[in-house]
């Protein structure tokens, strides 16, 4: 499982969706809304709150942007591993979500993702046998440095 790609795709980073998220978080900051606050602080344009990168792949992911060779275009490949196991029963649960900025993201950016497998292991309890998947994704500008990656783990819980 480790080193298993998870995911190879375009994420354009729009005005619209970040502002809206901002405020879902009830986070008003001039700096998430108005593009002259947002330069006023230094940045290039609005950038995006922290906590963005859990859901810009469900914002900006347009289907005909996206390369043909997406290992996750047919399903997740996450999820066909988290699949197999809850048909032994159990439960899934997010266990973690981190995310490690090396430089701002902002709007008017396209960003390329590429995710994988990092971890995959067995936990024994007792009351239950706890299987851990962690994921890492890296998300590049146009210049391809790198803006951010990505961590998740979930867990089967049996």
């Amino acid at each position: 499982m480790v080193g298993k790609p998870t995911t190879k795709g375009v994420i354009s980073v729009e005005r619209g969706p970040v502002s809206n998220f901002a405020s879902a978080l009830k986070d008003e900051n001039p700096v998430y809304h108005d593009e002259n606050a947002a330069k006023e602080a230094g940045f290039d344009d609005i950038p995006a709150p922290p906590t963005w990168g859990f859901a810009m792949g469900h914002w900006g992911k347009f289907t005909e942007d996206q390369p043909a060779d997406d290992p996750s275009k047919d399903g997740s490949p996450m999820m066909a591993v988290m699949g197999g196991l809850m048909a032994e029963g159990g439960l899934i649960l997010h266990g973690e979500e981190e995310f490690e900025y090396h430089k701002p993201l902002v709007v008017g950016q396209t960003l390329q993702e590429e995710g994988k497998i990092t971890d995959f292991y067995t936990k024994e309890s007792s009351s239950a046998t706890m299987t851990f998947l962690v994921t890492e994704t890296e998300y590049r500008d146009e210049a391809g440095d790198l803006v951010l990656t990505a961590r998740m783990n979930l867990i089967h819980r049996k």
